[in-house]
């Protein structure tokens, strides 16, 4: 009999990779979506037909409970939030509302199902923001800089509650910055690679950014969909860290990006303060080397190749080659 997996977050860019891996391992997948992202399926337009979408919302408990009655799922990954920082300072009670106590309702829920499921939290490293030491591993303090990081906090502590308090198979992934030609176009990186493409192809001949020394550990969610799925594998629940090791700064993603289309970045980036946020988190870089030892987890797709990849992909997307 096959596996079931449950997925919140399916629409999203890690959601659609996950689907695609777990059909691959022949699960049965399901993913939980809200009625207003019915029109946002772009991301998994492949794969409606292999899986199973059922209607709900993480804040709305009841809609949890028949969902998990309906499926009865073997493992539960929780990749839900508001995931955004920048609209967490603009929006930090719908922000908590949806990405901390998301997950506690979506824990009450398994617990009332009744049937033993393994749940997969997905954390994150801005959890960490204003760091004390370099690299972070498990054992890093946590001192968030952002209403979102503040939310991963409760929703990380709470998933190791309940495995504490329930014995039930709770794990969190802290991942580290993980992009892709699938991420949003809010998100800094495919911000920039979109429009390298533009600005090659003349549609556009500026970029605006806010903070170009920011620097960050990015990898390919592609790979890091793999390590989530290990740790529900694993023959105990743990915490893991999930990351590249490597720490590069915007202003190296620009320049990344730029040259791979023959371009000098600093002829068409620009900055603009207002779009600095009220409290930055200067540096994050993760020690994976639990995940690695433990179960056998490592990213194949080098910083060069993501940034590259991100480009093609948006050049293709407008017609056009490198």
């Amino acid at each position: 009999m096959k596996r079931k997996a449950f997925i919140t977050g399916i629409t999203g860019q890690d959601g659609s990779y996950l689907a695609e891996f777990l059909l691959e391992k022949d699960y049965e997948v399901f993913g939980l979506i809200r009625r207003t992202s019915h029109s946002r399926l772009d991301r998994i337009e492949h794969l409606v037909d292999s899986i199973e979408l059922v209607s709900g919302d993480l804040t709305d408990l009841a809609s949890l409970l028949q969902a998990l009655k309906a499926i009865q799922p073997d493992e539960v990954y929780n990749l839900a939030a508001q995931s955004f920082v920048p609209t967490s300072w603009n929006q930090p009670v719908l922000t908590a509302d949806i990405t901390a106590l998301g997950p506690v309702r979506l824990l009450e829920a398994i617990r009332g199902n009744g049937r033993p499921v393994r749940f997969y939290q997905a954390s994150s490293s801005e959890m960490f923001g204003k760091v004390d030491r370099v690299p972070q591993n498990e054992t890093t303090p946590f001192h968030p800089r952002s209403p979102y990081g503040v939310s991963k906090v409760y929703a990380h502590l709470i998933t190791v509650n309940y495995r504490e308090s329930y014995n039930m198979f709770t794990c969190s992934g802290i991942l580290f910055n993980h992009e892709s030609p699938r991420r949003g176009l809010e998100f800094v990186t495919r911000k920039i690679s979109h429009a390298v493409a533009r600005i090659k192809s003349g549609l556009q001949s500026t970029l605006t950014l806010g903070n170009l020394d920011a620097k960050r550990d990015w990898g390919y969610a592609g790979d890091y969909v793999e390590a989530i799925w290990k740790m529900l594998q694993a023959d105990t629940p743990e915490d893991y860290v999930v990351a590249t090791g490597e720490t590069h700064s915007v202003r190296e993603f620009c320049a990344e990006a730029f040259s791979h289309v023959d371009l000098n970045w600093e002829d068409h980036v620009r900055t603009d303060p207002g779009l600095l946020r009220p409290a930055d988190v200067e540096l994050l870089v993760g020690d994976a080397s639990k995940i690695r030892s433990r179960l056998g987890w490592t990213p194949r797709v080098s910083f060069p190749e993501l940034v590259r990849m991100m480009v093609d992909a948006d050049l293709k997307d407008l017609g056009h080659s490198r």
